[in-house]
């Protein structure tokens, strides 16, 4: 797990200052080495910071050139299938120098060119820079892995390009993009290739990128997408158990592979606990557990994960967090760059800082919910389809414009506000942050009109991808694993942990497990009365102890709420000065004054905090 950095079509003194600087910013995510590369008849180079995990020698450093000299490779990630494709590679003829995953990869590439992609199991966003003789002449060749799990932040203008793991490397990106901004306030996160920073694009997931250099031109293609339901019957819910159990167990059995300790974060839940019993079965000894703990809260998970580590004998360790507040974020507010207002945030990087102390690599359970259908949402939206379905669509929507009249975090204002297109797609319109109502009044009105934007654009986004889907349930699914998955939740674990130099893993993402289960578990065997991740259950019962208690659904949470009139809301108050001019900050104390009148307004009262504090650090007005 690194961080890496690149450009080309500056000058030679340009490109050392970028990449001193680069270096410098990303030195959170690789602090065993620094390294640099520049080609010598060419305006490219490439920098890495190093976080040893595989083959630990300086041989693996990186960025690394190709035995002709020709190619070099910068690389943040993972490859866990590296070894397979090594003896592959090795059975026509070549040669390795080292034994690191890194240099498998670069030999991949100038074997099977952009195919090799296709046969890459892990976690990876990555930069190869291609010197070979060709029509075109040298070009940068970059991508991103299939779900998402590593960032990559890039800016194109005319022959100038360059690429960091995350946007405080790119230096001078003070304008605000009022498109993504928009996008934020909606979603919580900033989706797919937008970026608040103006000028700046994500490489999004599952995409490959390359930079002609001489041409200055950028061609981004997708070289992986979802697979469509085969829609088989009549296979029992034991045989897609089966094949499931395998995948994930070979998922988990891969991401073992380090040269480095390792250990699994367990939250209490359903996900965390197949990881760890996955983990522990293929152990010569204890695993090292991870829990951070808010005791006296309803969201403290300490004693249920306490139970599924002594079943499997774990090294367990807490982190008991006893009094409530956000200081935490304190400490946090330095490397946030571009935000996302996710608060879980808070304990991820808490229990990353602690998994630290003891290991450098850890498995987490992320994708789960994504994978075999976890969400509360998808049972409620399902039922609520069902009792609905006599009430005329246009009645439900006008129920929805009076609800978003109220006052924001009025009880059941958001309920209410979600039915605007039907009860099934509640998961675009009644957004916990700011839904077209509440975005109107806080985006100051004539920031709406001078910008090149509409306010509905978030909703529509997700409407499409929803749209993709084969049934309701699928729908829903394949919105989350396109949007909030990658964009939040992954950024988020990617953030938490690299902060303190910690890689986390995740077996559930392997693209082996995703694309079986949305190819071949139909959606019955997933949500089905009322019952959630039926498959996984089943996994449950063959894996886990009896009486673990895995109907909550709470991960690794805050009282986000109660944190906040604990404090009088100060860290929004501290952040308001910082915010952009676009906030209409009257409206931000009506949210505060709401809030401590008992309306439940935090999630919204952090995302400006997240907001103001990432305008602050990168100079955004």
């Amino acid at each position: 797990m690194c961080g890496i950095f690149g450009a080309a079509g500056f000058s030679r003194a340009e490109l050392t200052g970028r990449i001193e600087l680069a270096l410098n910013r990303l030195s959170h995510r690789g602090p065993d080495a620094a390294g640099s590369w520049m080609a010598q008849d060419l305006p490219v180079a490439l920098a890495h910071r190093r976080l040893s995990i595989i083959d630990l020698s300086t041989a693996a450093q990186q960025p690394m050139l190709s035995d002709d000299g020709t190619s070099a490779i910068a690389f943040n990630g993972e490859v866990y299938n590296y070894r397979a494709l090594r003896a592959d590679l090795e059975a026509v003829g070549h040669r390795f120098r080292t034994a690191s995953d890194t240099e498998v990869i670069l030999v991949a590439y100038l074997r099977w060119g952009e195919a090799c992609l296709q046969r890459l199991n892990g976690m990876f966003a990555l930069a190869i820079f291609d010197g070979r003789p060709a029509a075109g002449g040298a070009t940068l060749f970059l991508a991103r892995d299939r779900a998402g799990k590593k960032p990559l932040y890039y800016r194109h203008h005319a022959t100038q390009f360059e690429f960091a793991s995350e946007l405080k490397a790119l230096a001078g990106q003070t304008k605000l993009d009022a498109r993504a901004l928009n996008f934020y306030l909606a979603l919580g996160y900033v989706p797919g290739e937008l970026c608040l920073a103006q000028g700046v694009r994500k490489l999004p997931p599952g995409c490959a990128a390359r930079f002609h250099i001489a041409a200055g031109r950028l061609d981004v293609w997708r070289y992986w997408r979802l697979p469509d339901p085969s829609r088989q019957r009549g296979v029992s819910g034991d045989e897609l158990a089966d094949h499931a159990e395998r995948l994930f167990n070979d998922a988990v059995g891969l991401r073992l592979i380090s040269d480095v300790p390792l250990g699994v974060l367990l939250s209490g839940g359903l996900d965390s606990s197949l990881v760890m019993a996955a983990a522990a079965a293929r152990s010569t000894r204890p695993v090292k557990a991870f829990t951070v703990s808010f005791p006296g809260t309803r969201v403290d998970e300490a004693e249920h994960a306490a139970k599924a580590a002594r079943h499997f004998d774990a090294e367990h360790h807490v982190l008991r967090v006893e009094r409530p507040s956000l200081r935490t974020l304190d400490e946090f507010a330095p490397l946030v760059d571009e935000p996302i207002a996710d608060s879980s945030l808070l304990p991820a990087f808490m229990v990353s800082r602690l998994t630290r102390r003891h290991v450098t690599v850890a498995l987490g359970g992320d994708g789960g919910d994504e994978v075999f259908g976890g969400y509360t949402d998808y049972p409620v939206a399902l039922s609520d389809a069902r009792r609905l379905r006599w009430v005329p669509r246009p009645a439900l929507a006008t129920l929805a414009r009076i609800a978003t009249l109220l006052p924001a975090g009025v009880r059941g204002r958001n309920r209410l506000a979600s039915w605007r297109h039907g009860p099934l797609q509640q998961m675009i319109w009644g957004r916990p942050y700011f839904d077209i109502t509440l975005r109107r009044r806080v985006l100051r009105r004539d920031f709406r009109q001078a910008g090149d934007f509409t306010v509905d654009e978030p909703e529509l986004s997700l409407l499409t991808l929803f749209r993709t889907g084969h049934d309701g349930l699928d729908s829903m699914m394949r919105t989350h694993f396109g949007s909030i998955l990658p964009d939040d939740f992954l950024v988020k674990i990617d953030r938490a942990s690299m902060a303190v130099g910690l890689e986390m893993r995740a077996p559930f993402l392997d693209h082996r497990l995703v694309e079986f289960a949305y190819r071949e578990i139909p959606s019955e065997w997933k949500v089905h009365a009322g019952q959630t991740r039926r498959i996984e259950r089943l996994l449950a019962r063959r894996m886990l102890p009896a009486g673990l208690d895995f109907n909550r659904k709470q991960g690794f949470s805050i009282p986000l709420d109660e944190w906040l009139r604990a404090e009088a809301c100060a860290h929004v108050r501290e952040t308001m000065p910082f915010l952009p001019e676009a906030i209409d900050r009257t409206e931000v104390e009506r949210l505060i004054n709401g809030h401590m009148r008992g309306r439940a307004n935090g999630a919204r009262l952090f995302a400006l905090t997240m907001l103001g504090l990432a305008a602050k650090n990168n100079g955004w007005t």
